[in-house]
């Protein structure tokens, strides 16, 4: 098995992405991506997708994330022609808020991929022939600026990359029944938790909004982000008063209620505790 690294295709340090129309006429050898992420648009025809070892079926209108670190190959296939977009994970923090508030970002884009590294995962997204035709000529106007490299092509690319990450995710929740239910229970927690964690949310709201109990909340939290729904929380919180301290003028004690703490008190213990500093050397260090 061999490793592929995103200088192979583009050497831009400064734009890590690259896209491209592949056409595969013979198998392809199993392979990971040692640096990148990739989204992968099945344009047309099919073939049998190995991950890990376990065979699945793709076909014309799947889409799927494949993480750096997942063994994966193609096998059979027949008149297939895929779209492969290359970008590094930090590419996704260009999803705001309300983005990332939405089960479908949270399933196609980051839950997905996680279960595909480690054990098989068949479920991908599957898109009508209407909606890939679109996805298609979004794709196409992409490539044709990437290839063309006119001044501004990597803020009009980097912004078309992101309509079609919520273009997919929309459509990930229209076939939301399809799906396996442990991932969308998870997703839809991670969106409640993403909209509302600057509020005092308990688990048991969490679990509700979710449609599951408070015990398998934790449980399907723990098998993916190794760590509590209220830990979660904190880290967010936490982030939210990182970016508050650098961008704004406001006092410590504004900051923490702006990010559900209620105690600046309570602020600075975790502040110092997780980063090493108080929240006012943090802000003059920056």
């Amino acid at each position: 098995m061999s490793n592929m690294y995103l200088r192979w295709f583009t050497t831009d340090e400064a734009f890590p992405f690259f896209i491209q129309y592949g056409g595969h006429d013979e198998d392809m050898d199993l392979h990971m991506h040692a640096d990148f992420s990739e989204l992968v648009i099945v344009l047309n025809g099919h073939a049998t997708h190995l991950v890990n070892n376990e065979e699945s079926f793709i076909k014309k209108g799947n889409v799927f994330v494949i993480n750096g670190g997942t063994p994966h190959a193609y096998k059979a296939p027949y008149d297939f022609k895929i779209c492969n977009i290359m970008y590094k994970a930090d590419m996704l923090k260009l999803a705001g808020p309300d983005l990332r508030s939405l089960n479908g970002y949270q399933a196609l884009f980051v839950l997905e991929p996680f279960y595909r590294s480690i054990t098989t995962y068949k479920a991908k997204l599957n898109l009508p022939i209407a909606s890939l035709e679109h996805v298609a000529s979004v794709v196409a106007s992409m490539i044709k600026e990437y290839e063309g490299k006119l001044q501004g092509y990597q803020t009009l690319l980097a912004s078309r990359f992101m309509e079609l990450v919520v273009y997919l995710s929309r459509h990930y929740e229209d076939q939301e029944k399809g799906v396996d239910n442990s991932l969308m229970h998870l997703a839809n927690a991670i969106s409640y938790i993403e909209d509302h964690y600057r509020e005092q949310i308990t688990l048991e709201e969490i679990a509700a909004k979710s449609d599951i109990s408070v015990r398998h909340l934790n449980r399907i939290f723990r098998a993916y982000y190794q760590t509590t729904p209220m830990t979660y929380i904190q880290r967010l919180r936490l982030e939210q008063a990182c970016t508050l301290l650098k961008e704004t003028r406001h006092s410590i004690t504004e900051i923490s209620y702006m990010c559900g703490f209620n105690d600046s008190n309570y602020l600075t213990r975790q502040f110092k505790k997780t980063y090493g500093l108080s929240p006012k050397a943090f802000r003059n260090q920056k």
